[in-house]
């Protein structure tokens, strides 16, 4: 991370020395962009925080697969394809749910489906692209994540041949 804060103030600096006037209006609209999100990701992060602190760890580990990884994914990619949640949030839900023992090809099938897959963003997609696009897209973008998350449980070893 300590690097990323590195590369990112050289960056910086290197747009200052560059043109200053362009640097600091970037600089405002970052700013604005940055205050506009921080209300709705705090109120998602508390909602997340609380439905996690609610549901019961047992039945996280029940439904999410610590017992069958197969289902645990099947329920993931479901529920990561039918929900809106930008990355931001996910992300770090993803890192709880890891903390609690959700395995990694479970986290990858949500995560994954969840940024590819959008059942929910249907009638908006079909609106420009139309009907067999949007459906081909969805279901080459859930076959991706199905392989994605496979090939996650292969890489940490949670399926084995």
């Amino acid at each position: 991370m300590k690097y990323l804060y590195i590369v990112t103030l050289s960056a910086l600096l290197l747009s200052l020395l560059k043109d200053r006037g362009k640097t600091r209006k970037a600089l405002k609209i970052a700013y604005t962009r940055f205050v506009k999100i921080l209300s709705p990701f705090l109120l998602m992060l508390v909602l997340v925080s609380m439905a996690l602190t609610l549901i019961p760890d047992r039945l996280i580990m029940k439904l999410l697969g610590v017992q069958d990884h197969f289902l645990g994914m099947a329920i993931a990619t479901v529920l990561g394809s039918v929900t809106l949640m930008p990355g931001f949030i996910a992300f770090p839900l993803c890192g709880i749910l890891l903390k609690k023992g959700v395995p990694y090809m479970v986290l990858s099938a949500f995560s994954t489906s969840l940024m590819m897959v959008g059942v929910l963003t249907y009638p908006l997609e079909k609106a420009y692209f139309g009907s067999r696009v949007t459906i081909v897209r969805n279901l080459i973008s859930l076959i991706i994540a199905i392989i994605v998350a496979i090939a996650t449980g292969f890489f940490f070893g949670e399926i084995r041949l």
